[in-house]
């Protein structure tokens, strides 16, 4: 074969370059849509975001990674805040509860109307856009009755809160300015474990701070901890008091999370080098609401759910741990209509597999109201397809929660008949069925599984309603372990008891 140019004719190029614009464009709507289901938060804050970027080389940083935070830093702002605190009524202060001068003024000396006082905290922010809005923590602005933003070049500013979200602690301020310096948001969802990250805010009111540090771990969940919907960037960078709110940046100084908590390991406030930063990805998506709606709208599916252990899979009769297991229905919501139960397990949403109840939460949570989502669930030892068209999430949706008598049916488990002056007394609905944990013995292996005041309604798949009904099933169970669906408090969950 001979080697030459290729020469193609103007039209047959220009054929191409059509062709090309309108698959991308067609692309790019796609991309609006998740699954061909609506997505909350589309852009709606005019953001600079991120192009396509190659991998960094470090042999090329020979001189440190100051070109990286130059552009970074000034995006980055101080935020002031105070709030007005009333003690108590009828308190007084300890200088004058000594005995002795309450022996020489009485005892209402001192015991005046208290005086409410100013209390004041420091924080971070980052600057979205050039005209003027800033992300920060909900938690750093939570309660405050004025609010300073301090930038990078000296100005101040007194800024206005534009919404919050509590259950992401997210949290959007505007102040009245143009041509800010802003950060270049990049895309949170491509960071892997070990890249290298930097965390810049303003710790012990240090202006300017920035710190070092790698991934540690993606998609990290404290349990409800610290958030409702939580989907942690872990880092080793030290963030300290003060770091709340600041910008977490990639080697290339985008954007890829919002600095938010800290682990203390219970030993005080400072750095243990187990931090935690909102994905920028959902921060962006929250505040892209904040500012449309002026508050943040989830997708609701009605149930309470659990993560699948070894013994649930087992128990279940799946091969292998996977899905989210299904702890109760909640009576007239979307899922009910739908027809789950107490007891499926999802594996999949909308054809993806699901590995865990935050995971679940998460992609339902950031989904459209009157969204169809298909469910893929095991029921009795088989799968099957749900169909479930999401509600809205409710400004206050419940909270998701997680014995035998004489006998010794179960080993260190005493329960009583649940009668309805007690299903009144645990606060629960007169016609719930079950038996009542009386006692559990701390050293039985039911003690890690059952509290006193447990409502066992379940004994491997066989409603209980009476200690007769519960002895025969734990007794049919042999030495095998228990399956249990447990009342606690009004909100049911599966816990497994091993028998020994």
């Amino acid at each position: 074969m001979k080697s030459g140019t290729l020469h193609i004719p103007r039209w047959v190029a220009g054929v191409a370059l059509l062709a090309t614009l309108v698959a991308g464009g067609v692309l790019a709507l796609g991309l609006r849509d998740w699954s061909g289901h609506t997505v909350l938060g589309a852009p709606e804050v005019n953001v600079t975001l991120a192009k396509s970027v190659a991998p960094v080389t470090l042999g090329n940083f020979t001189n440190g990674f100051s070109a990286v935070l130059k552009s970074a830093l000034p995006g980055v702002v101080n935020i002031h805040t105070s709030k007005i605190v009333r003690p108590r009524p009828g308190h007084m202060m300890p200088f004058f509860e000594e005995p002795f001068f309450r022996q020489f003024f009485g005892d209402q000396f001192g015991r005046g109307e208290p005086r409410p006082e100013r209390e004041q905290s420091l924080g971070s922010g980052v600057i979205i856009s050039s005209d003027g809005i800033i992300l920060t923590n909900n938690h750093v602005i939570d309660g405050a009755t004025d609010i300073r933003v301090d930038l990078a070049d000296k100005r101040e500013f007194e800024a206005k809160l534009v919404g919050t979200d509590a259950k992401t602690d997210v949290a959007v301020l505007r102040i009245n300015a143009t041509g800010l310096p802003t950060m270049v948001l990049g895309d949170s969802s491509k960071l892997q474990v070990g890249d290298l990250v930097f965390a810049i805010g303003e710790p012990f009111g240090l202006d300017g701070t920035a710190t070092m540090g790698i991934v540690s771990a993606t998609g990290r969940s404290m349990g409800g901890q610290i958030e409702s919907y939580e989907d942690f960037i872990q880092t080793d960078a030290a963030i300290n008091p003060g770091n709340s709110g600041g910008a977490l940046v990639d080697v290339h100084g985008n954007l890829i999370g919002i600095n938010t908590a800290i682990e203390t390991g219970g030993g005080g406030s400072g750095n243990r080098g187990i931090g935690f930063a909102i994905p920028i990805n959902m921060a962006r998506s929250v505040m892209d609401q904040i500012v449309t709606h002026g508050k943040v709208v989830r997708g609701f599916l009605g149930i309470h759910i659990q993560d699948v252990s070894s013994q649930i899979a087992k128990q279940f009769g799946l091969s292998e741990v996977r899905g989210v297991l299904v702890n109760d229905v909640s009576p007239d919501s979307p899922s009910s209509r739908a027809g789950l139960k107490r007891g499926d397990v999802i594996l999949q949403l909308n054809s993806q597999a699901v590995n865990s109840a935050n995971e679940l939460r998460l992609r339902i949570s950031q989904t459209a109201p009157g969204t169809m989502v298909k469910l893929q669930v095991w029921r009795e030892g088989k799968t099957q397809d749900v169909g479930v068209t999401l509600g809205e999430l409710p400004e206050e949706a419940a909270k998701a929660a997680p014995g035998e008598s004489g006998g010794g049916v179960m080993e260190g488990v005493e329960v009583q008949e649940l009668t309805p002056d007690l299903a009144q007394e645990l606060g629960l609905p007169a016609k719930t069925r079950g038996v009542v944990v009386a006692e559990v013995d701390p050293a039985s292996a039911a003690a890690n599984s059952l509290d006193r005041g447990d409502v066992i309604q379940e004994v491997n798949h066989r409603p209980v309603a009476s200690i007769e009904q519960y002895r025969q099933a734990v007794a049919a169970a042999g030495k095998e372990p228990l399956l249990l669906l447990v009342n606690r408090e009004g909100v049911t969950r599966y816990v497994v008891v091993e028998r020994h």
